[in-house]
């Protein structure tokens, strides 16, 4: 009987197209890592229909991947000029700057703390 032998290439290539064809868990992309970029195409796509600029939705959004905002800004774009749709202008809100407050606060403003209560002006309405 004959013995028939392989070549060595052979079985590596061989191995290598039947491992090709396998899904073996745990070496697919990191879903961690395309929730992130689906979110910054959300970002980006929302900008886009907020009317913002690309540079001001960067600076609005600064933990987000900046290719992945590009991308849902362009796709944002490219769906509302096919169906004309317009944009809805919303205002951006600036966050308090520290400084003002704390220079109220030392030129004696009016403001009431949380907890005070005109307990003076009720007395002084029952006495009457």
């Amino acid at each position: 009987m004959p013995v028939i032998t392989m070549n060595p290439r052979l079985l590596i290539a061989t191995a290598a197209l039947l491992l090709a064809a396998c899904d073996i868990p745990g070496l697919g992309p990191d879903p961690r890592i395309a929730a992130r970029e689906a979110e910054g195409k959300a970002i980006g796509g929302a900008c886009r229909y907020a009317l913002r600029g690309i540079e001001e939705c960067y600076q609005l959004n600064p933990k987000a991947s900046k290719t992945a905002i590009f991308e849902g800004w362009k796709e944002m774009d490219v769906y509302m000029r096919e169906n004309k749709i317009e944009g809805q202008p919303t205002p951006v809100r600036e966050p308090p700057k520290e400084s003002a407050e704390s220079g109220d606060a030392a030129s004696g403003s009016d403001k009431k703390p949380a907890g005070a209560d005109d307990s003076r002006s009720k007395t002084d309405k029952k006495a009457s």
